[in-house]
């Protein structure tokens, strides 16, 4: 079990490597370009080298890319979609130029219309994206909180979009203060294990590329997404420990999203919480 964090980019995608190591992570998360625009800019081939250099000489890996915030594969605006599908092939690109794992995206909304009224539009943009992305990454659709009719706040609608797209290359990332906000109560094993039921009947937990491990700043099943630093949110440090103990997570990286002891985002005293609790489960990085 790798732990890591989201880390930034700024001034240069070989500057994350950096600033992973700085805070102890052994796995990283990054965007590949602004997550509020839709511009997209190639990452220079010497940039790309260095970032791959760097993994190798620091020894963290997997990768993984955060897509945009924009795409929302539910939308009924048609030129919406078509720059979601175009961000998350050019997100799927720079994961296998970078040798990433996969990229991490958000489904989005359905707007009012129903899961069920925008599956196949979601399916369909998700198999265009596969088609045409190169060998090697996976794409993991993230989990959400439930607000604002979200798109996959529960695993069975996870479920039926993995089922209809039908792909090994299709995946989930399951965010865990999302999981607490739809309801699911990660704060006993008792609630963890009643998620994990869901989950093997939804997309199944060997679909399970990462754990946005996050903790909670607002109650089980408020629907808000709101992240809190690993022990100060409502699922707390035991909901942590019997979240990492289960078997379904024991190969899983657990990338942080935390706002930071500082707020400076995810930071090493967040790293140790998690790397303590992992010693303390039994298991090793």
């Amino acid at each position: 079990m790798k732990i890591g964090a989201h880390v930034s980019t700024s001034g240069g995608i070989s500057k994350a490597v950096v600033r992973g190591q700085e805070i102890g992570c052994e796995a990283i998360q990054i965007f590949g370009s602004s997550p509020q625009t839709w511009a997209f800019k190639p990452v220079p081939g010497e940039q790309i080298e260095l970032f791959k250099q760097g993994l190798a000489d620091a020894g963290i890996g997997p990768v993984f890319i955060h897509a945009i915030y924009l795409i929302n594969l539910g939308t009924p605006d048609k030129e919406k979609l078509k720059k979601g599908i175009d961000s998350l092939a050019n997100y799927m690109k720079l994961a296998a130029d970078l040798g990433a794992t996969g990229v991490i995206f958000h489904p989005g909304s359905h707007g009012g219309r129903g899961y069920e009224a925008v599956l196949p539009q979601t399916v369909e943009a998700i198999k265009i994206v596969l088609d045409t992305a190169p060998e090697g990454p996976v794409l993991a659709v993230e989990n959400m909180a439930g607000m604002g009719q979200h798109i996959g706040a529960k695993f069975d609608e996870l479920g039926g979009i993995l089922d209809a797209v039908d792909s090994p290359r299709l995946k989930i990332c399951l965010d865990t203060q999302h999981s607490f906000a739809a309801g699911y109560d990660l704060a006993n094993p008792e609630g963890i294990q009643a998620m994990l039921d869901e989950l093997d009947a939804g997309p199944g937990s060997a679909n399970v590329a990462a754990v946005h491990a996050n903790d909670s700043k607002r109650v089980c099943g408020s629907g808000v997404d709101r992240h809190d630093n690993i022990g100060e949110g409502f699922i707390g440090e035991e909901g942590f420990a019997a979240i990492m103990a289960n078997p379904a997570f024991t190969d899983v990286p657990f990338l942080l999203e935390v706002p930071g002891f500082e707020g400076n985002g995810p930071d090493q005293q967040n790293i140790d919480i998690l790397k303590r609790i992992r010693q303390q489960v039994g298991l090793s990085g």
